[in-house]
């Protein structure tokens, strides 16, 4: 999913500007027609103004409607991500106010096409024309507040990464500043290759690792846990959001130096990260600066992967099956 394409929400008087402007050459064909032509002239050229009005705003505004994704037909992973980083309900009464507000550019309208079209004089069809620009002015400005959120909306949804949910996934995790990053410049072989999105205050890294065959198998190294499920920043609920949703497999990372985090602290996430029923690969980060036996020690323990054999694990990775 790509949330690049999402349209700029505008101020209700930025889409009267643009309305108006594009209404002009209709103005002209009005005043023309007031002066040197009949009633129903006049008539044309003022429906023909008040309809690119209605034409303008109902554009712009079907146009902003189709670029915002319904979240209830998202992928699981981007459904729940909306919902820990927006406001769902107001999101969703923001997107049924502009639905709400594009009826009403059709349906004023009608009414006032046909309230000229019924004029009797050029005074009737000028006091309906400004009646008009009265009722569409209304109803721009009841949604103010609406725009407003929808337009802080997309500029979090812009930030939201481009995940791949048709190829095989493995997430990299464990606590924060343990490895995980350097670790995916391992597996990917160069640093140009990881695509950074802002995930909150911090990045969650894309990339992938190439097969022989040209196949990729997506590698994200999720912003780090704390393994506190009551107290979870949003950063953490999102991390947990890519374990849950994302991961075929999960390569948990152990920091033997312990300068992340204690052990006993690692050891209890590695083992919640097991009870996802999802493949569970270990790697000991830091292995070259930390104390030999220590790390040997745990890399027996968990049957922990050294990097060639990891890689060629990862690149083995298959979609899992129905």
């Amino acid at each position: 999913m790509n949330f690049q394409t999402l349209q700029k929400v505008e101020t209700p008087d930025t889409y009267l500007d643009i309305a108006f402007r594009r209404a002009k050459e209709h103005a002209a064909k009005a005043k023309e027609a007031k002066r040197h032509g009949g009633l129903e002239k006049l008539k044309a050229a003022e429906i023909g103004k008040i309809d690119v009005i209605r034409a303008v705003l109902v554009d712009k505004f079907m146009h902003l409607l189709k670029s915002f994704p319904s979240v209830d037909h998202l992928d699981p992973f981007y459904r729940q991500l909306v919902r820990i980083t927006l406001d769902y309900p107001q999101l969703k009464k923001s997107l049924g106010a502009m639905n709400w507000a594009t009826k009403q550019f059709q349906t004023r309208f009608r009414m006032y096409q046909q309230k000229i079209a019924r004029a009797a004089s050029a005074s009737d069809i000028s006091a309906h024309a400004r009646a008009f620009y009265g009722r569409i002015a209304s109803v721009l400005k009841q949604i103010k507040e609406e725009l407003a959120y929808l337009e802080e909306a997309r500029k979090v949804m812009k930030g939201y990464p481009t995940i791949k949910t048709s190829i095989p996934t493995a997430v990299i995790y464990g606590f924060p500043n343990i490895g995980k990053t350097t670790l995916l410049f391992k597996l990917t072989g160069s640093k140009p290759d990881i695509k950074p999105y802002a995930f909150t205050t911090q990045n969650l890294n894309v990339s992938y690792l190439i097969r022989e065959d040209g196949k990729k198998i997506q590698l994200i190294d999720t912003p780090g846990s704390l393994n506190r499920r009551d107290k979870m920043n949003s950063i953490e609920q999102q991390a947990e959001l890519a374990l849950h949703y994302l991961a075929d497999t999960i390569v948990f990372v152990v920091d033997p130096t312990e300068a992340s985090s204690p052990l006993e602290l690692q050891e209890k996430l590695l083992e919640k990260v097991k009870k996802t029923k999802k493949e569970v690969l270990v790697y000991v980060a830091k292995a070259d600066v930390a104390e030999k036996s220590l790390a040997q020690g745990l890399a027996k323990k968990y049957g922990a992967l050294e990097l060639n054999a990891l890689k060629e694990r990862l690149s083995k990775l298959t979609m899992p099956s129905c």
